[in-house]
């Protein structure tokens, strides 16, 4: 069981619609990560069973509580740039308090989470090593996630965007380097931004959150090269993370080509029950 030694108080501005939201962090010997949204006094975990949404972010919510229109009163959006970060350092048991619905942005990557933690401390470890039992696998047209067994973790993953830098590209996982994918920023492309924010939409979206794609070039500087690919690796982090396993403790090939969060969570669904401890 892996927590963190002192709580959190931290505030941020969403992403959707760039309101201020507080949250507090506080340890938790549950060997659960719940959030308790605005208003609920029972909190909700976070695993693929409460998967609510995956339009434009991850939207987790809490199964047993309904409006009277039928929806789920409580939920936390924006969940992956969080829940990457407890991946990567292996933390599996928080209680996390939202004065809104949305997490913070912050800058767009998971490096503000990851180092909230170490300044609070890490308390515990968890070194249990994880393959699957068999290979699982999406596969529709174009869009593909594989998962097979292997003896180490490899992670490659591929896109094709209307960009000249980011045109049937692949980008590796190096452990070496896992820096550049905790501080690889979310992006989009800078033409579609004034549509999403008619919609209600990415109001939060700032040139030092989101790095956007132009014609030619992105509206800021990359952190590293083919950083919107890293920032792919990093949403599959926390997207796998639903499944209770970090990623980083599987033995197994991961290959990737042109998908996104409700593929990652489509796979994490079947995954979680291939999963087998080594």
């Amino acid at each position: 069981m892996v927590t963190i030694k002192t709580e959190i108080h931290t505030t941020g501005k969403s992403l959707m619609k760039n309101k201020t939201c507080d949250v507090v962090i506080k340890p938790s010997q549950s060997g659960k990560i719940k959030f308790f949204s605005k208003g609920a006094e029972v909190g909700f975990e976070a695993c693929i069973d409460n998967l609510y949404s995956t339009d434009h972010c991850v939207t987790l919510c809490s199964k047993e509580h309904r409006t009277l229109l039928g929806d789920y009163k409580y939920k936390a959006m924006l969940c992956e740039h969080f829940m990457a970060a407890c991946a990567i350092l292996k933390i599996d048991s928080l209680d996390v308090y939202l004065s809104d619905i949305e997490l913070p942005i912050f800058d767009g990557s998971a490096k503000t989470w990851v180092n909230l933690f170490k300044e609070a401390g890490i308390d515990g470890s968890n070194n249990d090593i994880y393959t699957v039992s068999e290979p699982v696998y999406y596969l529709n047209g174009k869009t593909s996630l594989v998962i097979l067994p292997d003896n180490e973790l490899t992670i490659s993953y591929a896109v094709n965007y209307d960009h000249p830098d980011l045109t049937r590209r692949w980008v590796s996982l190096d452990l070496k380097n896992l820096n550049e994918i905790i501080e690889a920023r979310t992006f989009g492309f800078y033409k579609d931004l004034k549509k999403y924010q008619l919609l209600g939409f990415a109001k939060g979206v700032t040139v030092d959150n989101t790095v956007g794609l132009k014609d030619v070039g992105y509206t800021t500087e990359l952190r590293s090269t083919h950083e919107p690919i890293k920032h792919k690796i990093l949403d599959l982090f926390g997207d796998l993370y639903l499944t209770g396993v970090s990623p980083l403790n599987l033995r197994a090939q991961i290959l990737v080509k042109e998908a996104g969060h409700a593929v990652h969570c489509k796979v994490a669904q079947h995954l979680k029950s291939k999963l087998i401890k080594l």
